[in-house]
């Protein structure tokens, strides 16, 4: 039994499945994470014909058995609890297709967000309340875990319908961003079938312990993601809870999707984080560290890498990735 090192393919979107597995394979990685829909298009899981036939479904995992790969996880990150009328519940559908599709494919793990809803139930737009000092923001807070724990209680009954674990990325902007709140999810909803997607860069910026997380969480973690972060000097001024974001234009070549008519934004140039590829934002050491933590709760655990390191190619990134996991995995 081993750890199963691979990635997840969104930074190689702009290349055919094929040619995609074949990177990977050429980097040694043997798991492997496709988008299924949220906030970005699928272009590596052709979702509705993999519902409506077997025979395709066949040939699509075949697709990855021929190349010594395997596909341990379906990925529909987005804001299923979004209010606006053409983000949520079309996020919320893309999140119930997949865990059928996970299920007639037998990918036992999919990775999504918790959503974050609006303030109240007039609200146009999701709100995410931090610090929560004011009173009213306690009101908020009410109201949206209600929505919450509905809501998860649903796609915790399908994911058992479905015979497949949902793994919540504890991401900023989402009701789920740390363990403390996945846990709260977990046992206020009563959830069977829902844990965590351990993906540390979001909680290496926000100061915590990825390590003591993965302990405290114990086998609410089912999946995982390989991807680092730095703090940057921009810090001292900014503060890791920042607003100097600023709109890419609207013609902008690959911008990136995040719900109908809204897209990604830039970052600041002088940034309080960012996130780095394996290795550059924390030591090969702290990366065995991270793996031995993983594999005593799951051996087999799945640990996809996922590339976001604007300094380096979709394929450059990737491949010191793998080099800095697989040295972290030789030293366990």
């Amino acid at each position: 039994m081993a750890l199963k090192l691979g990635a997840y393919t969104a930074c190689l979107h702009s290349q055919p499945l094929t040619e995609a597995l074949d990177i990977l394979k050429e980097n040694g990685l043997t798991s492997v994470e496709v988008n299924t829909g949220g906030f970005i298009p699928s272009p590596h899981c052709p979702v509705d014909l993999l519902l409506s036939s077997a025979t395709a479904r066949d040939e699509y995992l075949a697709t990855f058995a021929d190349r010594g790969m395997e596909l341990t996880g379906l990925n529909c990150n987005g804001n299923p609890l979004n209010p606006l009328p053409g983000v949520g519940p079309k996020h919320a559908d893309d999140l119930r297709r997949t865990i059928r599709l996970a299920g007639l494919l037998g990918v036992k793990h999919i990775v999504t967000m918790s959503g974050t809803p609006g303030s109240d139930p007039d609200a146009k737009y999701p709100s995410w309340v931090v610090n929560p000092w004011d009173g009213v923001y306690m009101d908020v807070l009410d109201y949206q875990w209600g929505v919450a724990v509905e809501f998860w209680k649903e796609i915790d009954a399908l994911a058992r319908e479905n015979d497949v674990k949902v793994a919540i990325e504890m991401h900023p902007h989402n009701l789920v961003f740390s363990p403390v709140t996945l846990k709260r999810l977990v046992d206020e909803a009563g959830l069977t079938n829902v844990g965590a997607e351990m993906d540390p860069s979001h909680l290496m910026w926000q100061g915590m312990d990825v390590i003591a997380s993965i302990k405290w969480l114990g086998p609410l973690v089912f999946h995982a993601a390989a991807k680092d972060a730095t703090l940057c000097p921009g810090a001292d001024i900014r503060g890791v809870l920042d607003t100097s974001f600023t709109r890419v234009p609207a013609d902008t070549p690959g911008k990136v999707p995040t719900g109908y008519g809204f897209w990604c934004n830039a970052w600041p140039e002088n940034p309080a984080w960012k996130f780095v590829a394996v290795g550059l934002g924390n030591d090969v050491p702290f990366w065995t560290e991270f793996l031995r933590a993983l594999a005593e709760i799951n051996p087999d655990m799945a640990v996809n890498i996922e590339h976001e390191d604007a300094a380096y190619s979709q394929t450059e990134g990737l491949a010191l990735a793998a080099k800095n996991l697989h040295s972290a995995a030789a030293a366990l």
